[in-house]
């Protein structure tokens, strides 16, 4: 059965495109559950609405009178929508989904200059802020596939209330590695973008425990059925986003496998699996070159883009077709327009955006003003830290104020542009990229006479000297040595631990068991013994429970007893009441007895 529906267009509800029609194809099951309206909603309207599907849409089965209060229905039925879409119930299949160059072409009309997908940076407020500076494409923060389906308000929170007209086209990114929970997740996300990325270039700690992002890029038989099969069953487009690995051929191979998956639009991260932190480094832009050589589908490129003029140099170098921004963009929201305005205007503009699109998370507020401020809070350090403690907009904006007046005082007083501060090209009150220091060598450690050490590619931070020195420790590590004067920081000088017989963690030094925590605690459990090392009293409390209902069962045959005698006593008085009762008097006249037992005559 399909049935045409029409997609109406509500300013309360935006970025829902307007004179879009669609088919619905109902199978046996949807149609039953359609006929039963929701208990919730007024009875005497159960006959002129029908199901929606996606925003707002309503069925022509009732004429013009399906409009009516579309915005009610809408909110009636916005968790029935999930339910059915997720269950496969409601299936779009109506135009044609566009593909390829035609997608970048149409939808994403051409663009050119992209804000990256960043964790809990390119929110709502943000990716506008960033729009109104020449941003033509943005995506949201990743979005983790499985918390997606499970939690409704997640989905309110980071897609649903983030939904505005100015904020098209628009991609929704996903992490995950489940081929069914990310299609899942799509099939929400789907009616509020105009296509899904898959996120296989995070290179975090996280990602590694959660085993996704990058750390799924040796898994191509999983990627390409997670791309198959949204590919598939989404009404839009399935794109990815990369990082290459070292060798050239070994990178083309990874593209071409996903676009044959079906992904419609590739993003490439010139930077392999791990460069990152201290040691992020350059961008390979020849990586690039070469899988947009190969592959038939458009490719955005992503890293070393500081200014504007990197984003024409990369398009000509690689020959992508945009150009996406992360770092540089939170550090110059303006970059896109080849410009560098002043700190305070971009902050500003954003806390006015922010208050514009409320809810905004604080710390989001927060972390964007600390990027924007970031040269200048290095010069003014009582105000990083005020910054930090605030605890509503209302702070965060008095403190930027105070920012702005400190840098104006210091224009006013001759510290002209020509005056850079630590090697910045501009002043630090303009916007401008942030350059990661490069790593220090490693260093001896432990030994007075400082012999050589082997340098690796992955050491983040040098190591300390012998001495322990506080300029070769990290900040945490200066923080514990300032609560802690005589705090051993040396690997070598520190006590060794007695591994546990059957996990090889430390085990505790009086433990029963010579076992951790974790093991003793289950072998306790299971034995019904305790541990004082640990802190366990499973014997204990069993004892305990035993006892007190060995009390109360002694308690209840006391009462028991005591009833019996209560009862025993209470029969024994009846008893000597009915004997010590005199017996009734004799009647006096017998022969009256005698007539009375005589029947009538009748």
């Amino acid at each position: 059965m399909c049935l045409t529906v029409k997609q109406i267009n509500l300013t309360s509800d935006p970025g829902i495109n307007t004179q879009a029609t669609t088919r619905i194809k109902w199978g046996p099951t949807p149609v039953d559950a359609v006929d039963r309206h929701p208990p919730f909603l007024p009875r005497r309207r159960r006959k002129q609405e029908t199901f929606p599907t996606g925003a707002i849409t309503l069925l022509h089965t009732f004429g013009k009178r399906c409009a009516r209060n579309a915005l009610e229905i809408a909110q009636y039925y916005r968790v029935f929508i999930d339910f059915f879409v997720l269950r496969g119930l409601v299936k779009s299949t109506g135009m044609a989904k566009l593909q390829g160059f035609e997608f970048w072409r149409k939808t994403l009309k051409e663009a050119r200059f992209v804000v990256a997908p960043m964790v809990d940076q390119s929110e709502l407020a943000w990716r506008l802020l960033s729009r109104r500076h020449g941003a033509q494409l943005c995506y949201t923060p990743m979005l983790h596939a499985q918390v997606f389906v499970r939690d409704a308000n997640y989905r309110r929170e980071n897609l649903y209330n983030e939904l505005c007209e100015e904020d098209r086209p628009l991609i929704t990114q996903f992490c995950a590695n489940d081929p069914e929970v990310f299609l899942q997740a799509a099939l929400l996300a789907q009616d509020y973008c105009d296509a899904i990325d898959l996120n296989l270039g995070c290179p975090q700690m996280i990602a590694k425990r959660g085993h996704y992002g990058v750390f799924l890029q040796d898994e191509w038989e999983l990627l390409e059925k997670m791309v198959r099969l949204a590919n598939e069953k989404l009404s839009v487009p399935i794109t990815c986003k990369i990082r290459v690995f070292k060798e050239i051929e070994k990178t083309v191979r990874y593209a071409q496998m996903l676009e044959k998956a079906g992904c419609q639009l590739l993003t490439v991260h010139g930077r392999t699996k791990d460069q990152k932190g201290a040691m992020t480094g350059i961008a390979n832009w020849e990586h690039i070159r070469a899988v947009r050589k190969a592959v038939n589908i458009p490719v955005f490129a992503n890293g070393n883009i500081q200014h504007l003029s990197d984003v024409e140099r990369c398009i000509q170098e690689t020959g992508v077709q945009g150009v996406m921004s992360a770092e540089g963009n939170l550090h110059n929201p303006a970059l896109f327009e080849g410009c560098s305005p002043p700190v305070w205007e971009m902050a500003e503009e954003y806390l006015e955006v922010v208050q514009r699109h409320p809810p905004c998370t604080l710390s989001y507020v927060r972390a964007h003003l600390f990027k924007l401020w970031h040269h200048t809070l290095q010069i003014h350090q009582d105000l990083r830290e005020e910054l930090a403690k605030v605890k509503n907009l209302e702070g965060l904006a008095g403190v930027s104020k105070q920012l702005r007046l400190r840098c104006q005082e210091e224009i006013a007083k001759g510290k002209d542009v020509e005056e850079k501060e630590g090697g910045l090209p501009f002043p630090h009150w303009i916007c401008q990229p942030y350059v990661r220091p490069e790593p220090k060598e490693p260093v001896a450690n432990g030994n007075s006479h400082g012999s050589e050490v082997k340098k690796t590619v992955c050491q983040k931070r040098a190591l300390e000297d012998s001495d322990g020195t506080a300029d070769t420790l990290s900040k945490n590590k200066q923080k514990k040595r300032s609560r802690n004067p005589h705090k051993n920081f040396c690997p070598e000088q520190k006590p060794k631990y007695i591994k546990c017989e059957q996990c090889g963690n430390p085990k505790g030094n009086k433990c029963v068991f010579n076992l951790c925590r974790g093991c003793c605690k289950k072998k306790a459990y299971k034995e019904v013994a305790d541990c004082p090392s640990h802190g366990l009293r499973f014997k204990t409390k069993a004892e305990k429970q035993k006892a007190e209902e060995d009390e109360r069962r002694q308690d209840g045959r006391k009462a028991d007893g005591t009833k019996e005698d209560e009862r025993k006593e209470g029969l024994a008085t009846k008893t000597e009441r009915s004997s010590s009762s005199p017996p009734p008097p004799p009647d006096p006249n017998p022969e009256l007895q005698v007539q009375s037992k005589t029947p009538l005559p009748l």
